[in-house]
């Protein structure tokens, strides 16, 4: 199984990073505009357009306010296995370091969610970072 890690700081305190990550439905709007352009809440899923086309139903697994992490899986013909969990914390200038860590089958695929995670990443940072209010 292939596992992807990615951090990165972000120009935004962590109270507001997490207020965006935890609202579940709202992945076009607040956390990651652009990347993904639209989201249908569905029961615990919510199903995910992204910006290239793609569609995915990605159920909620966990939401730990206490924590500031989120976990949800992708549930999908082509994708055997994907869980994935992205966790906020408090860095000591006030910024926040953002985790998301993604484990997926089959290994092929492993290359292709690297690229949208990074994407990801760089939708999350012009939406969140304060140079971008």
């Amino acid at each position: 199984m292939a596992s992807i890690h990615k951090e990165t700081i972000i120009d935004a305190s962590p109270a507001d990073v997490w207020d965006a990550l935890r609202d579940f439905g709202a992945l076009h709007n607040r956390l990651v505009p652009g990347f993904v352009t639209d989201t249908k809440l569905d029961g615990d899923a919510r199903i995910v357009t992204f910006g290239n086309g793609t569609v995915a139903r990605e159920i909620l697994v966990n939401c730990d306010d206490t924590k500031r992490r989120l976990v949800y899986a992708i549930v999908s013909e082509r994708i055997r296995q994907h869980s994935a969990s992205a966790q906020v914390f408090a860095e000591s200038d006030g910024r926040t370091r953002f985790v998301w860590i993604a484990d997926v089958l089959p290994n092929e695929i492993a290359p292709y969610m690297d690229g949208q995670m990074d994407l990801g990443l760089l939708a999350m940072q012009k939406a969140l970072g304060r140079s971008a209010a």
